[in-house]
């Protein structure tokens, strides 16, 4: 067995030669004596036409049999085809290899779908995603990110980096995104924790003089999942010693525009825009703006204190601000847009959206213009820019609802006005970011970025005292309103490093615990140093327009975070529980909680038989205590005084109440639970049936 062609490769300069494909049976068509094969390969397809002159009978009745996407090897002669039946939409399309041999390498069953039927639900494709990646899409995609990859490591390998694994078994510090756990065997209760990125150890590679370094690195989070985010992810990492926030700057421009020119084409022609964090916040309402179109949020808070707008006056008073979109020329936005809008603004909670649409002629339509003097309203205009044909929305609260509100709305009304090109790429810089963020849930100062970031040197003095001015020397990369990677000058010095973790209300037994190592490590002579890491996913998506990360992704999760394809997550035997000793303190629980369940009237095994339901030993265990406060909570509700209240009812309209449940003929059982979570025994599993 021998491949002489690709079949996507073959041309008019191949006529003539002797040629073996190999590939899928893409479609075949029987003309009439003559079969002729759509054969597919990762580079294209070639037409291969059999006929009995050609083929022996037994290889010409194995053609007749071919079922589709079965992989055959087709040997013979390339030729020309006639000029009449050219197929220009194929770089193969003037050649075709007639067949003289053709061996069946592997038989092909029942599909579950067709594979050019661009309507499959995703789900579907995910569950038979080996099949979905004989499209030539997606071949094209992971050929490119591996394209982008492989430039990204010749680049950082000419900067003088080298690459460096380091380890996937990690030590949980919690701070951030919650921590994928593996249980070891040999140290029975304690836990690994998979990298959420290699931070600390790339900091530790400076200490080591490593001086420069990359690795594309995966990395594990165990957070809410969405189009832009995966629980593992790969990053391009780095860190070099010796350097300032300006010099990273300047690599990082230059690594970002050489690669989008060798794999995109054509140049980045500008330079990266620059904006701190708090401009990006106030005139973008994000900290990852997109720049491709403008819309600026303007600050109308100094006019508005002194109208007699209720709304905008009281917001005013409670140290509230106010401020304004103007959507050029969208006085004539119908009313089901305005209100679209407003559902918006209240989704991103805000109260309201109050506007002015300002006429052609140059008239009013507000119901504002009555709040506001004849000199208030003309500065209003002014300051927003508004001119004849201008829609200007507003939003007073709170900066941080406003903020988040204005910062939405900029991106719906750029949808709207079809602003948001894919073909169209902003890089930026958002550097300057705040060193801590207030944690409502803690109730405490947490780093925005992580606790090894530094801080300016004239805010090292606030770090104790006002840890709301400290500024950090972090920066983001943004391309289109989407975080690339962040990266930060590190903190080198101990006692910087001490004031840091005393900011953010770490014991002395907790900065020992998590961080004793790393501590401990500078004590030994730390460079200064700083690093960067992009999402080698989101950079691959954006480049390719595509619309999820499921789409660069060989083999993705779905938003629960499972795999539809093999079912992962999914129950384990006990024997390797026992391996882990993880089943012990849930039996010693066991044994405990069954005398309370005796105590309690609960049983347990009664209740799942009758409920027809499937409990895992530790679902038994928390039952009874999930039961319990049910029923404590029952018990406070009957005791709730309602004596004089007016009964009511509510009864939602009910159908087909006696209709018999009847099994659908030919219905494929796996195709039927291919979107459950958890299966057992041809059913599906509810492992928690209780919260």
């Amino acid at each position: 067995m021998k491949r002489t062609h690709y079949c996507g490769d073959v041309r008019r300069e191949d006529i003539g030669a002797d040629a073996v494909c190999m590939g899928w049976v893409l479609n075949k068509r029987d003309m009439g004596g003559v079969l002729f094969i759509d054969l597919k390969d990762r580079q294209g397809v070639l037409q291969v036409v059999c006929s009995r002159e050609r083929l022996s009978e037994e290889d010409f009745r194995t053609v007749e049999q071919l079922t589709l996407q079965s992989v055959i090897e087709a040997r013979g002669g390339i030729f020309e085809r006639g000029e009449d039946t050219y197929n220009p939409r194929l770089p193969t399309g003037t050649v075709e290899l007639r067949a003289e041999g053709i061996r069946l390498l592997s038989a092909a069953g029942p599909l579950p779908y067709q594979l050019s039927d661009d309507t499959v639900r995703e789900e579907l494709r995910l569950k038979y995603r080996y099949l979905d990646l004989r499209r030539q899409e997606m071949y094209r995609t992971l050929k490119f990110r591996s394209d982008l990859v492989s430039y990204a490591e010749e680049f950082l390998k000419a900067e003088g980096f080298i690459q460096v694994e380091t380890p996937m078994l990690c030590k949980s510090t919690p701070e951030g995104a919650r921590d994928y756990l593996v249980p070891s065997r040999v140290h029975p209760g304690s836990y690994y924790a998979l990298p959420q990125s290699p931070q600390i150890y790339k900091q530790l590679l400076m200490v080591g003089g490593i001086d420069r370094y990359f690795q594309v690195a995966r990395c594990f989070r165990d957070e809410d999942l969405r189009a832009d985010r995966q629980p593992e992810f790969t990053q391009v990492d780095m860190e070099m010693s010796f350097v300032e926030q300006e010099e990273i700057l300047v690599h990082l421009e230059s690594l970002f525009k050489s690669i989008f020119e060798e794999v995109m084409g054509y140049p980045v022609g500008y330079a990266f825009p620059r904006i701190t964090w708090q401009t990006a916040m106030d005139v973008y309402g994000s900290d990852k703006p997109d720049l491709r179109f403008d819309l600026p949020i303007v600050d109308v808070t100094d006019i508005a204190r002194t109208c007699t707008f209720g709304v905008f006056r009281k917001t005013c008073e409670s140290g509230g601000v106010v401020r304004a979109i103007n959507a050029k020329g969208c006085e004539s936005w119908p009313r089901s847009t305005v209100e679209e809008l407003t559902e918006k603004a209240l989704g991103y909670g805000a109260k309201g959206m109050a506007w002015i649409a300002i006429r052609p002629d140059g008239s009013i339509n507000s119901i504002m213009t009555k709040y506001f003097t004849e000199e208030e309203f003309a500065a209003l205009l002014e300051k927003c820019d508004a001119k004849p044909g201008d829609f200007v929305l507003f939003c007073a609260d709170q900066l941080a609802t406003v903020r988040r509100t204005l910062g939405g709305l900029r991106l719906d009304i750029a949808e709207l006005l079809g602003l948001r090109d894919k073909k169209k790429f902003q890089f930026l810089f958002v550097t300057d970011f705040p060193e801590f963020e207030w944690s409502e849930e803690e109730n405490r100062w947490m780093a925005m970025h992580h606790p090894f970031t530094m801080p300016y040197p004239e805010d090292l003095d606030y770090l104790l005292t006002a840890p709301e001015r400290v500024r950090a020397q972090a920066y983001d990369v943004v391309l289109n309103g989407v975080e690339l990677g962040s990266g930060s000058i590190r903190i080198h010095r101990r006692d910087i490093q001490q004031r840091m973790f005393e900011a953010l209300g770490f014991s002395d037994e907790q900065i020992e615990e998590r961080f004793g190592f790393m501590v401990n490590a500078f004590r030994y002579g730390t460079p200064p140093h700083g690093g960067f890491a992009f999402g080698l996913d989101r950079f691959v998506m954006l480049l390719l327009g595509a619309d999820s990360l499921r789409d660069v992704i060989a083999f993705p999760k779905v938003r629960d975070a499972s795999c539809l394809m093999t079912q992962a997550p999914n129950f384990v035997d006990d024997e390797q529980l026992d391996a882990l000793e993880l089943l012990k303190g849930i039996r010693t629980a066991q044994q405990k909680q069954r005398a309370e369940q005796t105590t309690g009237g609960i049983d347990v095994e009664k209740i799942a038989n009758l409920a027809r339901l499937n409990l895992t030993e530790q679902e038994k265990v928390e039952l009874p205590r999930q039961m319990q406060t049910i029923i404590d909570f029952a018990d406070q509700l009957s005791a709730v005084q309602d004596d004089g209240v007016e009964a009511t009812e509510h009864v939602n309209p009910v159908w087909n109440v006696l209709r018999e449940d009847v099994a659908i003929p030919g219905l494929d059982r796996d195709l039927a639970l291919s979107t459950a979570k958890n299966r057992a025994d041809g059913y599906i599993a509810v492992p928690k049936t209780f919260d």
